[in-house]
């Protein structure tokens, strides 16, 4: 069997978390180089066909350089401010250097309250999905100037008080994590300005050990992880956090240093970059739609359509459905029926059942035409349908 580092080479899916640490050179002055660099990895990893999104910090670092303030800002207002400020310029950043390599950028703003929510998680799905569909890099953020989540952490982090509103998580180390379980990604890397987990803090500690793979993280090895980086919001106990709910809902997960030339490209290689903490088992959304949650209907579909899901791996597409069985809304569990009654599968519809009987045998243009509005091509979407 491979061992969890080769795994890594067979990597689709890749969800990539810049702290500010390594967009910025002590939270304010764009890194340049080294954000280029970044940036041409990933751009050649989206064209050698892999999915990558990126999750970046450094939005309020940038407001503060372009407001021209001297010291960071304490109140939640000011960094909410540099953070509406700064957020466009780090996007303009980002969108420059993808179009000198030829690859478009797109920019997504979200809270964790949206990852929360089962609609607006499964609307934020389809978009990023129907990006990365397209060739696009996703560049995702929280949303800094209404979301008070990761500017709160920040303030407990300094000792400012308000811990009964602190997020579990800094930084974007939780809403990366988030993402990439809702995107089923099979790698999660979140780079900082360290080398990896450490057995002790190394900057007191010169015994410290660096920790090459983990199989999990647990108490014990949380405890081994505290503080905050000095730009950020996040710390290495943040990234464990991060790590434990994506690794733990099946997505391997790498903490390794921004800094170092080549990480994306040496640790796809399998190369011992970072720590890597093991995916644990399969994904939660696979589980929920494979064997935990109840049916609200089905869909009756044509020999064509089973030809097309099975071989193909396609969509469900209404010109494929014969009849649709029992009452449900969009998001709801359904199962995929053959014309004699076989269950060949369960995934999370798109439409809910008016919209779906009222599609049946239909051409995917002619969704806008008999609804009046159209959302998506297909009644089942691959990545949330499975088989068998």
């Amino acid at each position: 069997m491979l061992t969890a580092r080769a795994q890594l080479r067979d990597a689709h899916r890749i969800v990539v978390k810049l702290g500010t640490q390594v967009v910025t050179h002590d939270g304010v002055e764009l890194a340049l180089g080294r954000l280029m660099g970044l940036v041409e990895s990933v751009a050649r990893l989206r064209k050698a066909g892999r999915d990558v999104v990126l999750v970046s910090s450094g939005a309020v670092g940038m407001g503060r350089r372009v407001l021209g303030l001297t010291e960071r800002p304490r109140s939640l207002g000011l960094r909410q401010a540099c953070a509406a400020v700064g957020q466009g310029h780090l996007m303009a950043a980002y969108t420059q250097a993808f179009t000198q390599l030829g690859v478009v950028a797109a920019q997504v703003l979200l809270t964790q309250e949206d990852l929360a929510d089962r609609d607006r998680a499964l609307c934020l799905r389809t978009t990023l999905m129907r990006l990365l569909g397209l060739g696009v890099v996703p560049i995702l953020n929280e949303n800094d100037s209404v979301s008070v989540r990761e500017l709160v952490e920040y303030r407990r982090r300094q000792g400012e008080g308000a811990p009964e509103a602190a997020t579990t998580f800094g930084d974007n180390d939780g809403l990366s994590a988030r993402v990439a379980t809702s995107l089923d990604a099979d790698l999660l890397v979140l780079l900082t300005d360290v080398e990896g987990v450490f057995t002790a803090n190394p900057t007191t500690d010169p015994s410290a050990q660096l920790l090459r793979e983990l199989p999990g993280v647990d108490d014990a090895v949380l405890s081994m992880a505290g503080g905050g980086s000095s730009g950020g919001t996040g710390g290495m106990s943040s990234k464990l956090e991060a790590a434990r709910l994506a690794s733990s809902d099946g997505t391997a997960v790498l903490i390794a240093s921004g800094g170092v030339p080549g990480v994306l490209e040496r640790a796809l290689a399998g190369e011992p970059v970072g720590t890597l903490v093991a995916a644990q088992r399969r994904g939660a959304r696979w589980r929920h739609i494979a064997v935990s949650g109840r049916n609200q209907g089905a869909l009756v579909i044509n020999d064509g359509a089973a030809r097309a899901l099975v071989e193909r791996k396609a969509s469900l597409l209404p010109v494929g459905v014969t009849a649709v069985e029992g009452s449900f809304d969009k998001g709801d569990l359904v199962e995929v029926r053959d014309g004699s009654g076989r269950v060949l599968g369960r995934g999370i519809v798109n439409y809910p059942s008016s919209a779906c009987r009222a599609l049946l045998g239909r051409h995917s243009e002619e969704i806008a035409a008999v609804l009046g509005w159209r959302g998506y091509d297909a009644l089942l979407s691959r990545d949330n349908l499975v088989l068998g």
